[in-house]
């Protein structure tokens, strides 16, 4: 059986697959361009960085890696929030990335919160 921290690891891989692909379509259009690569950056950023935070050297680092996933996941949810009403794209790929973001933001948070009370 898979730990959380793979399973995580895993989930925020397939999440950077979604957005890469939202992330095509914006570029149809100047605009959508701009905010697709704005998108595509904090969005893809979020899996690495939790990477980082599984190999962190102290339970500090840990926390401050994790809470740079939470900075970027919210970031995310801003961009994805603007393109759905925008009507830059509407579909229900934006609606359960939006949704997945919002799930993904929980339960970094209480990561953070429970790294913080095992300190």
């Amino acid at each position: 059986m898979e730990d959380k921290a793979t399973q995580i690891s895993d989930r925020l891989l397939a999440y950077g697959v979604t957005i890469i692909k939202i992330c095509r379509e914006l570029n149809k259009t100047e605009i959508g361009r701009h905010i697709g690569n704005q998108l595509l950056r904090a969005a893809t950023s979020v899996g690495a960085n939790y990477e980082e935070a599984r190999g962190a050297q102290s339970r500090a680092d840990f926390i401050h890696k994790l809470q740079i996933v939470l900075k970027e996941i919210r970031e995310s949810m801003y961009w994805l929030r603007l393109v759905e009403r925008s009507d830059i794209l509407s579909s229900e790929e934006i609606k359960e990335a939006t949704n997945e973001t919002q799930q993904i933001s929980a339960i970094i948070g209480r990561s953070i919160i429970t790294a913080k009370k095992r300190k």
